[in-house]
């Protein structure tokens, strides 16, 4: 089992900046990729990003590219999500995503993001 725990949630104005931080515990050996996704209300939860866990590579949503950078630190055990020039449109619960070698999927508990002046 791995657990995720997010923080780093909150009320920003559009055009600013927040960080979102995702730590992982428990059977994290084989752990291949971390990243984010989130669903806002009444619609389906969608990809954002996500890191290999023992390499360099990144991928992101185009809605988001540019604007928001995934990183991580091995020895934490954590994996960032910096996101700048927010839009109101990225108002979302955003969710950390473990995805082992063996394809098991897990999800963090959800961190609110609100976009709004």
């Amino acid at each position: 089992q791995v657990q995720l725990v997010e923080s780093g949630g909150g009320l920003v104005q559009p055009g600013g900046s927040l960080r979102l931080s995702c730590a992982a515990s428990g059977s994290i050996s084989s752990i291949y990729i971390m990243g984010w996704h989130r669903q806002a209300p009444g619609k389906e939860r969608e990809f954002v990003a996500h890191i290999i866990w023992s390499g360099d590579n990144t991928y992101y949503a185009d809605s988001v590219k540019g604007r928001f950078t995934i990183s991580r630190d091995n020895a934490k055990n954590t994996v960032y999500l910096q996101m700048n020039s927010l839009k109101p449109e990225d108002t979302a619960v955003y969710y950390c995503n473990a995805k082992k070698i063996n394809s098991e999927n897990y999800w963090g508990q959800g961190t609110q993001v609100t976009v709004s002046s």
